[in-house]
């Protein structure tokens, strides 16, 4: 009845707003209405600073917006839906998808694609799907990152952009599987598709090259090459199933079709960003069959050289948007898989830090200590 009818008043959260490009974000007060029909409130638990993130707050994403609220490794718990929603209640876990899966567009029924169109538009804008948003000061709208905004103590985000997942597994793991380790691992899953057997190159091992590491290795992989010049890090890819190292630079392709016979590997896999690199993977590709796949974001108006040849041999390319993983379906999957023992994810933490020293976060980003900072909300 008429309650349903009354607006609740806004909730008082604090959050990480990026209020100028370039600058440091800015923790403080923010106000957040409650979820309208199809919509969900999150307590959020953990949020992983990813460095997607950090590209946003450079002023570098020529896509960017302010103010916003950052973050969208987003995890937590269920406080509240709005009309209409039914895969959900409170008290439930949820990982917060920034690609999400509405199961009814072209794409979603296509079974071919796990890039949902439902509401990708306002979803670009900063705008929850009908174009509005729930985050605000006073009079001034506060948009939505991502469509997510788990840089705060709660978001309000659609139905369909929320994994549900088993209670048993710690958020503050598992909210790498809302964006970095799911596009590693799922680029070896789901769009590899890796074998049994092969042989695969991962170049660059921060969270999305450990993942294509870990799913490597959990899809049977025999060899897996991993390419970094940080030693550290292919000390923990190889702690993870790696079983060559190389540092990388210009005689890479070489080096691996050395260590590969002569052919380069079934499957390779890029998760730097650097164009350069994902030649080199296309490259290092064996012939016949060999696949390649870019899971690294280039700069905006850079291009990839690939010399055709490479391609009339044989050789395929794919790219690899949250590793293929269609958010609702294959994130509580990978959850299980973790609770089994499967999964390591653990091994992707190395530092846990609050909320207020979230540009902390980001500074051990840019000196590339550790593999991934988890923000956790008390």
């Amino acid at each position: 009845g008429r309650n349903a009818l009354i607006a609740s008043p806004p909730m008082e959260i604090r959050a990480a707003v990026l209020e100028e490009f370039g600058k440091p974000l800015v923790v403080q007060d923010v106000s957040l209405d409650g979820p309208k029909a199809g919509e969900v409130l999150v307590r959020v638990e953990a949020c992983g600073v990813c460095h997607t993130d950090m590209y946003t707050a450079s002023g570098v994403d020529p896509s960017g917006y302010a103010p916003t609220v950052l973050g969208h490794e987003g995890a937590g718990v269920v406080e509240a839906v709005g009309d209409g929603v039914t895969s959900l209640k409170p008290g439930d876990h949820v990982l917060t998808l920034f690609s999400p899966q509405c199961r009814e567009c072209v794409h979603c029924t296509s079974g071919k694609t796990n890039i949902c169109l439902a509401i990708r538009d306002e979803q670009n804008l900063g705008h929850l799907p009908d174009g509005t948003t729930r985050l605000h000061r006073g009079d001034e709208r506060i948009r939505h990152f991502m469509g997510t905004s788990t840089f705060a103590e709660a978001t309000v985000m659609p139905e369909i952009a929320l994994a549900k997942v088993d209670p048993a597994a710690p958020l503050d793991v598992l909210c790498t599987l809302a964006c970095g380790a799911t596009t590693g691992i799922g680029a070896a899953l789901y769009i590899a598709e890796v074998e049994q057997g092969s042989t695969v190159a991962v170049f660059g091992a921060g969270l999305v090259g450990l993942g294509a590491v870990a799913g490597a290795k959990l899809a049977g992989a025999e060899r897996i090459i991993i390419v970094d010049p940080s030693e550290d890090r292919r000390a923990k890819a190889v702690e993870l199933g790696a079983t060559d190292e190389l540092t990388g630079g210009e005689d890479t392709v070489e080096r691996i079709l050395e260590l590969t016979g002569g052919f380069g590997g079934d499957y390779t896999f890029e998760a730097t960003g650097l164009v350069n690199v994902m030649r080199q993977a296309v490259e290092a590709a064996r012939m016949g069959w060999g696949q390649c796949v870019i899971a690294g974001v280039a700069g905006k108006g850079e291009t990839l050289n690939v010399i055709p040849r490479y391609l009339i041999t044989g050789r395929r390319i794919a790219g690899a948007s949250f590793g293929g993983a269609r958010g609702r379906d294959d994130v509580p999957a990978l959850a299980r898989l973790y609770l089994e023992g499967k999964l390591p994810l653990d091994a992707f933490i190395s530092h846990h830090l609050p909320l207020d020293q979230v540009n902390e976060a980001f500074e051990l980003m840019e000196r590339k200590d550790g593999i991934r900072t988890v923000l956790t909300f008390d």
